[in-house]
C-alpha cells in the first residue's frame, strides 16, 4: 500500500490511514524507510493492546527491558519491555515514572554504552492541557552550528551522565554527584555518524552533568553552554506534538532529542514506552 505521509515541520512526518495491528511486510518496510528519512513518525488513532504494541515494536529489532524507575517499579505487569510514564498514583505510589513536571531535552538512555536506537511512546490517557512532547533534529543542529564551533568539537568525546533521569530524579541505586568528571556514565562522540543514513549529527544526550572529556570543567561548561544555546533557541530545529489518546510516536534515538512540557499534577497522563536495542554510537 502507498503511504500517506505528511511532514510535521522541522523534523518528523505523520503517516495516515494505517492500523499498526494489520500491516504486511511491504508496508512495514515502507514505514521503516520513512522512519530513517524523517527520524520521527506519528501514527494517529491506534488501538493497541500491550501484546500488539510489543509485536509492532519487535519488528524493528530486539527490545530492551524497561529500566527500573525512581520509585522502584519497572514495567507493565507481565510485559517487561513496556515502561510506564505516568503521574498517576495507586495506593499513594506512582504507577510510572517522571511525574507531572517538565522533562528536559534528552536522548533516551544515552548513558549506556549501547543506547537504544529507537523509542515508541503510546498515549493511553492525556491531560486536557500540557504534557506536549517536542523533538529536535540533530542533523540540522549540526549543520547550522557555527563552523568554528563545529571544528572545535570534531573528534571530542562527551560524557553522558547516569545520575539523573530527564525529570531530574536520581536513578535508583546511584549515589548523586554534581561533578560530571566523577559521576557514572559513558563517553560518546559529540559529533557522530548515523549508521543507516550515513549523515553526521550532534549527539548531546542531556545538559546536566555533561562533560567534554579532556577539558577543564569551566572550559567544558562554557563550550557546552554555547552548544546548548544554539540547540535550544532555534525554533527551526524542533517540532512540538500535541497528544491525543491513541497516538503512537516512533523516533530515532540516534539523531533526535526530545523533551516534555509540564502539566497539572491533578490531571492524569499515562503513556507506554518500548525501546529497540541499539549499538555503540559511531564516530563521524
Amino acid at each position: 500500500m502507498a503511504l500517506r505521509l505528511e511532514p510535521t515541520g522541522a523534523v518528523g512526518a505523520e503517516l495516515r490511514g494505517i492500523d499498526l495491528r494489520h500491516i504486511d511486510e511491504q508496508t512495514f518496510e515502507s514505514i521503516r524507510r520513512a522512519w530513517i528519512d524523517h527520524s520521527v513518525l506519528l501514527f494517529r488513532d491506534q488501538t493497541l493492546s500491550n501484546d500488539e504494541l510489543v509485536d509492532f515494536s519487535r519488528r524493528f529489532g530486539s527490545l530492551d527491558r524497561a529500566p527500573e524507575q525512581e520509585n522502584g517499579r519497572c514495567c507493565v505487569e507481565g510485559y517487561p519491555e513496556i515502561y510506564v510514564i505516568s503521574n498517576v498514583l495507586r495506593d499513594g505510589v506512582p504507577i510510572g515514572s517522571l511525574g507531572a513536571g517538565e522533562a528536559v531535552w534528552h536522548v533516551d538512555m544515552s548513558f549506556l554504552v549501547e543506547p537504544p536506537m529507537a523509542s515508541m511512546l503510546y498515549a493511553i490517557e492525556i491531560p486536557p492541557t500540557g504534557g506536549d512532547t517536542s523533538f529536535c533534529n540533530m542533523y540540522t543542529a549540526l549543520e547550522t552550528l557555527a563552523p568554528e564551533l563545529r571544528q572545535r568539537l570534531h573528534g571530542m568525546g562527551l560524557k553522558h551522565d547516569a545520575t539523573y533521569n530527564s525529570g531530574g530524579f536520581v536513578r535508583k541505586g546511584v549515589q548523586p554527584t554534581d561533578d560530571p568528571r566523577k559521576s557514572p556514565g559513558t563517553v560518546h562522540p559529540v559529533i557522530a555518524r548515523h549508521p543507516e543514513s550515513g549523515r553526521e549529527l550532534l549527539y548531546l544526550g542531556r545538559r546536566r552533568n555533561a562533560w567534554l572529556v579532556g577539558l577543564d570543567l569551566p572550559e567544558s561548561e562554557a563550550l557546552l553552554d554555547a552548544i546548548w544555546a544554539h540547540v535550544e533557541h532555534r525554533p527551526d530545529l524542533s517540532w512540538t506534538h500535541h497528544w491525543r489518546v491513541g497516538d503512537l510516536i516512533l523516533w530515532d534515538n540516534r539523531c533526535t532529542m526530545h523533551r516534555r512540557d509540564a502539566f497539572s499534577a491533578s490531571a492524569r497522563r499515562v503513556m507506554h514506552r518500548t525501546q529497540i536495542k541499539g549499538k555503540p554510537v559511531l564516530v563521524a
